[in-house]
């Protein structure tokens, strides 16, 4: 049950990611790819900050949504060069 939890959270960061960053998201499998990686950034960014996640799901959606927005502008500016 928990890996279906880690998906909805990895479609739902990577949807809001895709939503605030410039431009549109990558499907509903390139969002969930995105927010799944963007989840495991996240944590270690919060991590080397001595941050934590103690919010529940709400605040796993939130690391792993700041998290995808960071691999989304670094994903873009490699695209670009």
């Amino acid at each position: 049950m928990s890996f279906l939890w880690f998906l909805l959270v990895g479609l739902i960061a990577g949807w809001l990611a895709g939503t605030l960053v410039k431009g549109g998201g990558f499907g509903i499998l390139g969002n969930i790819v995105i927010g799944i990686i963007g989840a495991m950034l996240g944590g270690f960014l919060f991590g080397l900050l001595g941050l934590s996640s103690n919010g529940g799901l709400i605040g796993s959606i939130v690391v792993a949504t700041i998290g995808a927005i960071v691999l989304l502008v670094i994903v873009r500016a490699l695209k670009k060069a």
